[in-house]
């Protein structure tokens, strides 16, 4: 235990991990032959900020590779925007629904996508990981 009072959670052995990046790298190609863009955001020399597939791996025990969608930063910043100001739950503007709609079927198709091309694929913990993907790994 630490002298916060709590453990950390153990990180996978380096050839988990070696095997989380082959994973993240296949997830991209396939999306790319599907005509999606996609991009490793743990891997690719920084941050980017545009659209499309991140793929990003968890490095501990019992992570995975995720994938997030990105929407465009005008849409992006318009929701948060919206958001930031306040918004009725039970009646959202058409903006903030239609940046939801965008996420939610884009999630959707690259999760077909990456079952059809023969992953491993389902919807992550939406409390730890919001509307990602989770990839564990290929079907045999």
């Amino acid at each position: 235990m630490t002298k916060r009072g709590f453990d950390l959670p153990p990180k996978a052995s380096p050839d988990v991990i070696a095997q989380r990046h082959e994973l993240a790298d296949a997830v991209c190609r396939e999306l790319l032959r599907a005509g999606l863009p996609a991009y490793r955001g743990d891997a690719d020399g920084g941050p980017y900020t545009g659209p499309g597939a991140e793929a990003h791996l968890d490095p501990l025990v019992g992570g995975a590779v995720f994938v997030d969608w990105n929407s465009s930063g005008e849409l992006t910043r318009a929701a948060i925007d919206l958001f930031e100001k306040g918004i009725d739950p039970s009646d959202p503007p058409a903006v903030f629904r239609h940046y939801g709609t965008v996420h939610q079927n884009m999630r959707d198709a690259l999760l077909a996508i990456l079952r059809s091309a023969g992953f491993e694929a389902e919807e992550a913990d939406p409390h730890t990981h919001g509307g990602a993907i989770r990839v564990s790994g290929f079907r045999h």
